[in-house]
């Protein structure tokens, strides 16, 4: 299934856009990475979604509680996050529009 972010998505380019990732917002961010992420400072759990190459979901973690750390294949380094009660129904094998 296609999933359409193109008008709900955050782009962070800079180390200091892609560092800071949700804090402080309510809305999906989408960044490049191959380091893994942080919940750091986070007041709320969020879900995240590893992306291949042709932006198909290869991983998800949902519910990631603040203060966590959370680790990939660095394969991979596509992401999206999105806050744990946004309604999406993003599977495994679903392309991600952005």
């Amino acid at each position: 299934m296609e999933i359409n972010f193109k008008k709900k998505v955050k782009f962070a380019e800079s180390l200091k856009e892609k560092t800071k990732g949700m804090i402080g917002r309510n809305e999906p961010v989408f960044f490049k990475t191959r380091f893994g992420i942080h919940t750091f400072f986070m007041k709320f759990p969020i879900n995240i979604y590893i992306l291949d190459n042709e932006n198909k979901v290869v991983i998800v973690k949902k519910n990631l509680s603040p203060w966590r750390v959370y680790f990939w294949n660095p394969l991979y380094s596509k992401i999206l996050e999105t806050p744990a009660n946004f309604e999406d129904d993003i599977k495994l094998g679903d392309k991600i529009l952005l």
